[in-house]
């Protein structure tokens, strides 16, 4: 993938239940599913309705730490020597540089802090569509990346020195510091805030709903949890924040149709 460095690339589900998760998934965010075809391995492909490809599914490895979770591929240049840098900035490779024929090289690491992510550089040169710019997002695809930190600032110098992501303005929250956004380049994937009480530390993918209203709707039918919102956010469209039915927490972006 041609992407610029930092720009996410990928979304991967690890789920306890990966049929539960299909039917929840696909029922939520209106993707439609398919399986990979990778032999000997049980990987399963969410696509927006659009048709592009956004997100992976697949059963969680035994003895995996952390239990189910959303992952986010970063684009980078070069797996290995971002995997080389990861480690030299106190990060550590779960997983290291591989590469599987047809898709790519790719690696799995933490962050000083603990937190998930993969590297990915894809086989194909054309860019992903998996996540796409909010000016730009269609339902389906990813339009935001949150990062919940014990130290923010400290996650963000990490991510500079082994992404080249950064900070560019903020939006006061508070006793709960500044809701800082976070760029790739020109382009902005998403924000990084301190953790809070009752909060989870990570990185959380949001995707697009035509309707935010019916996708609380849908969530519900689905067997899932609302934790927040929908909130308003600046552009006019409204966030929140859900479980799955395993407590796998997400987000989506969309618009009120009520208020249209």
């Amino acid at each position: 993938m041609a992407n610029a460095q930092g720009i996410p690339v990928w979304y991967e589900h690890l789920a306890v239940d990966a049929d539960a998760a299909q039917a929840f998934y696909t029922h939520v965010a209106g993707w439609q599913a398919a399986d990979s075809g990778m032999a000997g391995m049980d990987y399963r492909l969410f696509s927006a309705p659009d048709g592009a490809a956004v997100a992976g599914l697949m059963p969680l490895p035994p003895g995996m730490e952390g239990g189910p979770v959303w992952l986010t591929y970063f684009g980078v240049d070069d797996v290995d020597a971002t995997a080389a840098a990861i480690t030299a900035q106190g990060g550590a490779i779960h997983m290291p540089p591989t590469t599987m024929p047809g898709v790519g090289r790719m690696a799995m690491a933490t962050d000083p802090q603990g937190h998930a992510f993969y590297i990915m550089r894809g086989e194909s040169d054309e860019d992903s569509s998996a996540f796409v710019a909010a000016e730009q997002a269609t339902p389906g695809h990813g339009v935001w990346n949150e990062l919940t930190a014990a130290d923010q600032d400290a996650a963000i110098g990490f991510y500079g020195a082994v992404l080249g992501l950064r900070h560019e303005g903020a939006m006061p929250m508070g006793p709960l510091g500044d809701y800082k956004f976070v760029h790739a380049g020109d382009i902005c994937i998403g924000a990084t805030m301190n953790v809070f009480k009752g909060g989870r530390r990570g990185w959380q993918p949001y995707f697009m709903v035509d309707d935010i209203d019916a996708a609380v709707t849908r969530i519900g039918e689905a067997g899932g949890r609302m934790v927040q919102g929908p909130d308003q956010i600046p552009g006019g469209d409204y966030a929140l924040v859900a479980e799955d039915g395993a407590g796998v927490r997400f987000g989506l972006v969309g618009a009120r149709k009520a208020e249209a």
